[in-house]
């Protein structure tokens, strides 16, 4: 019965993932937005200055450093940095992501 419970919670899981793909794509769509999936493969051990790959590269969970050209980065920053190239955007400057709107909806503001 192992392998049987096995079999099913794999279905399960692969059910909500699949649900939320949908919704998000539904909603990205709702609001002018595109889902792309991309291959998250190796983008952990992967450079993104010089494109090597090598499971060595990531010193530790956080640190990732390059062993063919040297570079160093946060691990999740290079990492975001690779899927993004898969999902063929161009890479954005980090100025300005978080700009705040006071009139938008779902503010914290409170009537008087």
């Amino acid at each position: 019965n192992v392998r049987q419970k096995a079999g099913l919670n794999r279905s399960i899981l692969d059910q909500g993932w699949r649900m939320f793909r949908t919704l998000l794509g539904y909603k990205l769509a709702d609001r002018g937005g595109k889902l792309v999936e991309v291959p998250a493969a190796y983008t952990s051990q992967t450079c993104s200055v010089c494109g090597r790959v090598d499971p060595a590269n990531r010193a530790n969970q956080a640190r990732f450093v390059c062993t063919a050209c040297g570079h160093t980065e946060n691990a999740d920053i290079n990492a975001a940095k690779n899927i993004l190239r898969r999902a063929d955007y161009p890479l954005m400057p980090v100025e300005g992501h978080r700009i705040r709107r006071p009139n938008e909806a779902g503010s914290t503001r409170r009537a008087a």
